[in-house]
């Protein structure tokens, strides 16, 4: 996998998670989607990716998106 795949993977599956525990146990859970949010965009903003920067770190292959 490279990292593009991997961060994408990550925020959907912590989105999802999110909706189910705001759902099942707190709405403020909820709040995990909202940062999810807010860093998806700061990333596309900024180009600058927490979980993409340790990825590369560690080896992951970057890619090619086209």
């Amino acid at each position: 996998m490279t990292v593009d795949r991997i961060v994408r993977l990550v925020a959907g599956t912590m989105v999802m998670i999110s909706i189910a525990l705001a759902h099942f146990v707190h709405p403020y859970w909820i709040g995990l989607a909202a940062f999810v949010g807010f860093n998806l965009a700061q990333s596309g903003i900024t180009n600058l990716c927490p979980l993409a920067s340790i990825l590369k770190k560690i080896g992951v292959s970057e890619g090619n998106c086209c």
